[in-house]
């Protein structure tokens, strides 16, 4: 599909898309926020957040042609809701988290999406105003604050586990879905002394469905290995080196692999009432430290420096001749966190700092670490899961390319790791993309077959639509785009499970 066919016939997707809770498709005068709590700059609608209403859309208006080996639901979660009684939270990663259902079946695409109903938000739905601190907005408590999940968004990510889904927040307990009605039945306790425990949103599900995850709490590490079907095979409480905040880890075929950037607490802060963001201090003459753990007995690490550095995002590790290979997205310090987020949740879209991939290979005999970074802006990297712990050849990303203004994520890009060569789609300043996630086609065996599906915003139409591109020729454009007659709030992360 090329740039016209792309655009051509777009102004039809709402009339296209006749669903019976029309009335529950946002208009931008109902969603509209307070002026002096949310600029208008149209570019980032979506980050005004909802009211705390479920929408749906039972039938997608489809540009172009949805392969017909793509079947089953993706499943994506971020914050929706930011603003109660005339308060606005100052970070991103406050708000509420949404659960959206994007289901691929032989009669078309239909969205669904619905708040997960956590203790904190049905409790600040009823009272009409936040009672509970926020990881980014200091308040005071209105409630007593009983534990982690006092706080709870269930905000960050959605797996499925044995038919039931789960909503992530990495701060405290997981919430079980229905992955039908998309409900929020309960908080999970994977064992009674796990309970309220971190649990981050960054699982690893290795191609036999064995999931790893952790959780840090206190400059302890909790280390988690569950079964395909839910079930806790095994943990772990470990003392780690100190960050106020880890957020992603990855594994390879023998290891944990974690990164420790060197962000302090200052509990005085704290103390003080300011947020736990306002309270981070990074701590540039100090090394991030490299943690690595073996999966046959959490007692055997390795402990490694690097100069400091901040990441989020992981994309994968596979190990050779007593050598880790893995790779992350690099960016320079806390800036983007403590000030452009704060800003962006203004309505303000500024420059800011960029990351891009960056590449260790860490010799297990020695210890010692070749890093090595490439200078495309990129975020959230993904591959086949097939190969999650083990080699990969390529690496997919949602792209900042050459026409995007403040470096927004406009584009999708394949990285080949054997040859360094890329391909890139570019949507111009038009459109702006959340997260894509790579899904083996039906029958295929190659790393390389696979369709590249995700979400993104346009910002001429105001709507927000699915995308899907072939994992083989990213450069051709997207096969098929499926619109939605209103827009979503961004989400952050999310998984594609193939019927």
């Amino acid at each position: 599909m090329n740039r016209r066919q792309l655009f051509q016939g777009i102004g039809a997707a709402v009339a296209s898309c006749m669903l019976p809770n029309l009335a529950q498709a946002q208009s931008s005068n109902r969603l509209g926020m307070a002026k002096e709590l949310f600029q208008a700059d149209l570019r980032l609608t979506p980050l005004r957040g909802y009211q705390g209403q479920d929408v749906r859309c039972d039938q997608a208006w489809v540009e172009g042609k949805i392969p017909s080996d793509l079947r089953g639901d993706f499943f994506r979660n971020g914050p929706g809701l930011f603003e109660r009684g005339g308060q606005r939270y100052h970070h991103w990663f406050d708000g509420d988290g949404m659960v959206h259902a994007w289901r691929f079946t032989d009669q078309g695409v239909s969205h669904q999406a619905r708040f997960v109903r956590t203790k904190k938000f049905i409790a600040e739905q009823q009272a009409g105003e936040f009672l509970v601190p926020a990881f980014g907005t200091a308040i005071k408590p209105k409630i007593p604050l009983r534990s982690s999940d006092t706080m709870n968004t269930a905000n960050t990510n959605v797996i499925k586990m044995d038919g039931r889904l789960y909503a992530l927040w990495e701060g405290g307990s997981a919430h079980a879905l229905d992955a039908q009605s998309l409900a929020t039945q309960e908080l999970v306790t994977w064992s009674p002394e796990l309970a309220g425990m971190p649990f981050s949103a960054h699982p690893k599900v290795e191609a036999d469905g064995t999931m790893w995850n952790f959780g840090t709490m206190m400059g302890k590490l909790i280390l988690y290995k569950i079964s395909k079907q839910g079930k806790l095979l095994q943990h772990h409480v470990m003392n780690a080196p100190n960050s106020a905040m880890v957020h992603d880890f990855v594994i390879s075929q023998n290891h944990l692999i974690f990164m420790f950037s060197p962000i302090s607490l200052n509990m005085d802060a704290v103390r003080s009432g300011q947020s736990m963001v306002d309270s981070m201090e990074w701590k540039a003459q100090e090394s991030t430290k490299v943690l690595v753990i073996e999966k046959a007995d959490f007692s055997r690490t390795r402990l490694m420096e690097l100069p400091a550095m901040m990441l989020f995002h992981f994309g994968n590790a596979w190990e050779e001749n007593q050598t880790i290979h893995l790779d992350f997205v690099k960016s320079k310090d806390l800036g983007n966190f403590k000030e452009w987020m704060p800003k962006m949740m203004q309505g303000l879209d500024v420059k800011h700092d960029v990351a891009s991939p960056t590449f260790l290979q860490i010799d297990l005999r020695t210890k010692h670490i070749k890093i090595s970074e490439r200078t495309e802006v990129v975020e959230f990297p993904r591959v086949d899961p097939r190969v999650v712990g083990q080699r990969n050849r390529f690496l997919f990303y949602p792209l900042a390319a050459p026409s995007a203004n403040n470096d927004a994520l406009n584009g999708v890009m394949r990285l080949d790791l054997q040859t360094g060569k890329t391909d890139q789609f570019d949507f111009g300043t038009r459109m702006r993309l959340e997260e894509h996630v790579v899904v083996p086609k039906a029958g295929s065996s190659r790393e390389s077959e696979v369709w590249l599906v995700g979400v993104g915003f346009d910002v001429q139409r105001q709507t927000s639509f699915g995308s899907v591109f072939d994992g083989e020729n990213l450069s051709a454009g997207p096969v098929a785009l499926a619109h939605l007659p209103y827009w979503t709030p961004h989400c952050f992360h999310g998984n594609f499970y193939s019927a």
